[in-house]
């Protein structure tokens, strides 16, 4: 079944007798297994005898809940979620943006919203972001990690050092020689003198 909100605005500026009519249906889903609601198409009636149609796209939520979304629009810096029905009638000389859009119409409680279902997708650009940020800070974790396991222990080295030969040139056998000998001869007269 179908409900319709209307909402009568008077006279704002040259428009006389404004009014904006959501159409809007129930319909239940086997495969869900639930009632869901849709928002089908926006009518803006204007000057008591023109109207501008669009067309809604994915406004809807499960019937006991609200739907929710920052911007319903027909611009497409918004995410177009409505499109003029034809290029023939008055809905393409319109631009629509409803803000902090939230509506609800069936299931309503104490003339409460339910629970919101949000048109925000998951992966905005801030949780995208976030996930390949922590998915490189991972892989930089991992890396050291991985380092850090294979470094070998300084005291392995320590056990299997060799003894290292370093052959004597001529210039240090001379050098060592004459040392010694003057020591040989310091030595004798110390013991003459005693």
């Amino acid at each position: 079944f179908s409900t319709r909100l209307v909402l009568r605005f008077g006279d704002v500026e040259d428009l006389r007798g404004l009014a904006i009519r959501l159409q809007m249906s129930n319909t239940f889903y086997e495969s869900a297994g639930q009632n869901w609601f849709t928002l089908d198409s926006v009518h803006i009636h204007y000057n008591w005898t023109h109207e501008a149609t669009f067309n809604a796209t994915d406004v809807y939520a499960p019937s006991t809940h609200s739907y929710h979304c920052q911007h319903v629009s027909s611009l497409q810096k918004y995410d177009t979620l409505l499109v003029p029905s034809s290029i023939t009638d008055n809905s393409a000389n319109w631009h629509i943006t409803f803000t902090d859009f939230q509506i609800q119409s069936f299931n309503v409680l104490s003339n409460k919203f339910g629970s919101a279902s949000d048109c925000a997708t998951f992966f905005t650009p801030a949780i995208l972001m976030g996930l390949i940020t922590s998915l490189i800070l991972l892989l930089v974790l991992a890396y050291a990690l991985h380092m850090v396991v294979h470094l070998k222990h300084i005291d392995t080295y320590e056990e299997h050092k060799t003894t290292v030969y370093f052959p004597r040139s001529t210039e240090t056998a001379e050098c060592t020689g004459a040392t010694s000998s003057g020591t040989t001869s310091s030595t004798a007269t110390e013991k003459n003198s005693l």
